[in-house]
């Protein structure tokens, strides 16, 4: 790809990089909501850690690279397998058995504050600026006009689900800061370790709780989880680090803006939803608030993508 024009400083493929991701991410939901019909929810998510680690593993044999070698670096891989797929799906999954989509989204907007503030700490060059936090605002405002402020009047009601979910958010923003300052490897061998590590972890809790041997899924549902391994998970994943590597944490926050507005249009194209006004001033919020916490990062990074 060749180099794009910069917006402020970023150039313009890395936006549209991060839109990519966030339409695989979006996506995936519909496709979820027709397969756990028939694929619970623990198996359903080991199926589609289990493709993209083949998936991602044959890429890995045919160019010859290597898997992660140090101690260090799987140690890490282990941690973004677990805080970045195994802890959050299983969060999520339990919290949205009670609690409303439209309050859902607004709890998993505690991600990109999360990022923000653990990256000022742990990560090098990652500081809270007033811009930053100016922008994140103006996103989480965007946020509210999707999801409609009434929906903040069922805050309170099944508290440990809402706790859970929002705790699902954080672990996402950790996964982004930890990602960042995972030693320099190949990016295809840190994805496949970081499959296999995320696999190991969940399948004793699938096999344990859903024992799959006793399920009876759907071919479309089998099409469907082997869809989410390979693009909104093993695809996903090469764009996810590469973008991490050059741009950091804080920049990969906003991505969980766009994933509810995204969902929408999904609804909206297979669905056919309307989108409304109400939409549309979202959409603008939310990147207005891109533009704002983006647009003057001093530090130059990383070119190549």
């Amino acid at each position: 790809m060749q180099h794009g024009t910069a917006i402020g400083d970023i150039p313009t493929r890395h936006y549209l990089a991060l839109l990519f991701l966030a339409l695989l991410w979006s996506s995936s939901f519909l496709v979820i909501k027709i397969a756990v019909v028939t694929i619970p929810p623990l198996t359903l998510t080991a199926i589609r850690l289990f493709v993209a680690m083949v998936f991602l593993w044959t890429i890995l044999i045919i160019r010859g690279e290597p898997l992660p070698q140090s101690g260090k670096a799987w140690l890490m891989c282990f941690l973004v397998g677990f805080f970045g797929n195994v802890l959050p799906f299983s969060l999520i999954s339990w919290g949205e058995e009670v609690v409303e989509s439209g309050l859902t989204a607004i709890l998993m907007a505690m991600m990109p504050l999360s990022t923000v503030v653990l990256a000022h700490f742990f990560t090098v060059g990652d500081r809270i600026t007033t811009r930053r936090m100016l922008g994140i605002a103006i996103g989480f405002l965007g946020v509210i006009i999707l999801v409609g402020p009434s929906v903040f009047g069922g805050l309170g009601n099944d508290a440990l689900r809402q706790i859970a979910i929002a705790s699902a958010g954080l672990s996402y923003g950790l996964t982004t800061v930890i990602a960042r300052n995972m030693p320099a490897s190949s990016v295809l061998g840190r994805s496949v370790a970081i499959m296999i590590a995320g696999f190991v972890q969940l399948l004793p809790f699938a096999l344990w709780y859903e024992q799959p041997w006793t399920l009876q899924p759907t071919g479309q549902a089998v099409l469907f989880a082997i869809h989410l391994g390979i693009m909104p998970t093993a695809v996903a994943s090469l764009i996810y680090l590469q973008l991490i590597a050059a741009r950091g944490a804080s920049f990969m926050a906003y991505i969980n803006y766009l994933i509810p507005i995204l969902g929408v249009i999904w609804g909206a194209v297979i669905l056919g939803e309307a989108i409304t006004l109400q939409v549309v001033a979202a959409l603008a919020a939310i990147l207005t608030g891109l533009f704002v916490a983006n647009s003057r990062a001093r530090k130059r990074l990383d070119p190549s993508l």
